[in-house]
C-alpha cells in the first residue's frame, strides 16, 4: 500500500473486521503482515476527525469543563468535537459548529493552527486546531451528552498554571496551546 509520501507501508493489512460500533466510534481488528513476513493483529479505534477551537479574547481563553466518564473526573479543556453519527464535516465548518454548540460563541475569524493526531498507536482520529477571535457571545446549543458542561474565561497565566498543577490534562488542549504559541512567534 502506498502512502502520500510515496513510501511503501512497512505493515501490510491482510484483512479487517469490525468488532464494535456505536454513534461515536468503531473498533476494528486487522490481520497484518510485518516486513519480516510474520503475521499478527492490530486493534484500531476509528473515529471521525475532530475540530478543536481556542477562543481567545485579548489575554483570555474560553474553556469548557465536563465530566469525562472514562477518567471519572471533570476536566477543563478547549471546545472540541466531531460531527454526530460518525459523519465527516469540513473542518472549518465543524470548528464553528463546536464553538457555538459548546460555548455560544461565534467567531468573526477562525485561523487554522495545525493538525494533531490523537493517539496514532491505536486510533485513526486526527484533528484540526483553530484560533477563534472577534468573538460574539450568544446561547449555547449543547448536545444531550453535554448537559453538565460549564464554561469560563481564564487568563493565559491562569491557564498555564492550571496545566502545571495538573488541573488541565487534556492532551489535545495542551498540544493545541503549543500550536498557538508557535503561531504567535
Amino acid at each position: 500500500m502506498l502512502r502520500q509520501t510515496g513510501r511503501v507501508d512497512p505493515i501490510e493489512r491482510l484483512g479487517s473486521r469490525e468488532v464494535y460500533r456505536n454513534n461515536w466510534m468503531t473498533v476494528r481488528e486487522d490481520d497484518i503482515r510485518r516486513p519480516d513476513g510474520s503475521t499478527g493483529i492490530y486493534g484500531v479505534v476509528d473515529k471521525p476527525d475532530y475540530a478543536l477551537v481556542i477562543p481567545l479574547d485579548g489575554d483570555r481563553l474560553h474553556l469548557v469543563e465536563q465530566y469525562r466518564y472514562p477518567l471519572g473526573l471533570r476536566r477543563w479543556e478547549f471546545p472540541q468535537g466531531t460531527a454526530p453519527g460518525l459523519a465527516e464535516l469540513d473542518p472549518l465548518e465543524l470548528a464553528a459548529r463546536e464553538l457555538r454548540e459548546e460555548t455560544g460563541l461565534v467567531a468573526g475569524s477562525l485561523t487554522d493552527l495545525g493538525l494533531l493526531d490523537v493517539a496514532p498507536g491505536m486510533s485513526s482520529q486526527r484533528g484540526r486546531v483553530y484560533l477563534a477571535t472577534e468573538l460574539v457571545e450568544g446561547p449555547h446549543e449543547r448536545e444531550h451528552e453535554e448537559q453538565d458542561m460549564r464554561t469560563a474565561w481564564f487568563s493565559r497565566d491562569e491557564f498555564e498554571k492550571m496545566i502545571a498543577r495538573g488541573e488541565i490534562t487534556d492532551a489535545q488542549s495542551i498540544a493545541a496551546y503549543g500550536l498557538l504559541l508557535l503561531h504567535e512567534r
